[in-house]
């Protein structure tokens, strides 16, 4: 079930997400500074590709993580926040598109605030 969802996902939208991420990846990794957050935009590129069955969990990884956080929620991640969100919206309006728009609203909440956020698959019981 999670591999027709996840291609259903790609098809209908999930293929813009992942490259929203995928382009501030780049314009980040432009510096030698903004290395690490071009890497953490590439690694959440993937979550974009196939939401379905995984989870976004947040540890506790100390000032550096927040202050990262804070710097990336001022500069790009506001932007895509609030793309992922308006998606996750319009496809809510109908009952088909709430479990696509749930996922955007996960991609939305890791947009915010990426740094210390780890992608672990859902175990099903």
């Amino acid at each position: 079930m999670r591999l027709l969802l996840n291609l259903l996902w790609i098809i209908f939208g999930g293929l813009l997400s992942a490259l929203g991420w995928v382009m501030a990846g780049c314009l980040w990794c432009i510096t030698v500074i903004g290395i690490p957050v071009g890497l953490q935009c590439f690694k959440l590129s993937s979550i974009s590709l196939n939401p379905f069955g995984k989870e976004i969990v947040y540890e506790n990884t100390g000032a550096v993580s927040f202050l990262l956080n804070i710097l990336w929620l001022v500069i790009s991640g506001w932007e895509l926040a609030l793309g992922n969100a308006i998606l996750g919206v319009i496809l809510c309006i109908t009952i088909i598109g709430i479990p696509w728009g749930k996922q955007y609203f996960k991609i939305a909440r890791v947009a915010l605030m990426p740094f210390g956020a780890v992608v672990k698959r859902e175990h099903v019981i």
